[in-house]
């Protein structure tokens, strides 16, 4: 299973256990927001939660934004008698029946936040006792979270090292030169193109075509092994080594 697919089932196991667990919770969902971008419903035990989400984000206004950007935990008893999103208030108990909420924040990493949301058709759904169970509850989530973006970036990070190597090795092979003069030259092409590194070694890889290489890509490089400007690959292995004379 890959990275992206053990974060999604984290959070989809966490909504289901949530409903299960949290006494009052009928619902729930898990939002994130990363790096300062919009905010995304990631899970929901119920399309309920993705349309009661999808009005916050519209209207601009409610307890899961509230708790992601001003206060860890955000709590309303009787979404009718609510003064605080007075809008979204009203549109979730008129069109969802939704009287109670309770949102806990979800602290994922450096630049991601999150949001345990759970939803109640009761009144005062959620007590104290509750509302500590909930609050628990997410610190667990959020570990688990950690956890599963570790894994997605460690996973990342190594299949673009080893698309770097393979580029290395190819050109290694090709030219004859060093390792660190291979590295040498994916980083000049890279910082020349203002492209990442590894889309220069995956391109590299994909096609065994070296870029066309500004002046400097092959600076320190031995010139009897540079491929000459304008010259394909092939051209310049077939140059190194011509075919023997009869």
């Amino acid at each position: 299973m890959g990275a992206a697919a053990t974060f999604t089932l984290t959070l989809d196991s966490a909504v289901a256990a949530a409903v299960d667990l949290i006494p009052g919770c009928e619902f729930a969902g898990a939002s994130i927001v990363q790096k300062k971008r919009k905010v995304t419903t990631e899970a929901s035990s119920d399309a309920l939660v993705r349309r009661g989400d999808e009005l916050q984000y519209e209207l601009g206004e409610g307890p899961s934004l509230q708790s992601i950007h001003e206060q860890e935990t955000v709590y309303s008893g009787d979404l009718t008698r609510e003064s605080r999103w007075p809008t979204w208030s009203r549109r979730v108990a008129d069109e969802l029946g939704v009287r109670s909420m309770l949102c806990v924040q979800l602290f994922v990493g450096p630049t991601s936040l999150g949001c345990l949301s759970l939803y109640s058709r009761s009144v005062d759904a959620f007590d104290q006792a509750a509302r500590y169970s909930a609050i628990a509850f997410a610190a667990h989530v959020a570990v688990a979270m950690a956890a599963a973006t570790q894994e997605d970036n460690l996973t990342s990070a190594l299949t673009s090292r080893t698309t770097i190597g393979q580029a290395e090795g190819i050109l290694i092979e090709r030219y004859k030169i060093a390792p660190d003069e291979a590295f040498a030259v994916l980083t000049r092409l890279s910082q020349q193109r203002n492209t990442k590194l590894h889309h220069i070694a995956a391109d590299l890889v994909r096609t065994g075509v070296v870029p066309e290489h500004p002046a400097g890509t092959w600076h320190d490089i031995p010139s009897s092994t540079r491929p000459a400007a304008g010259i394909s690959s092939d051209a310049v292995q077939t140059r190194r080594h011509p075919a023997p004379s009869d």
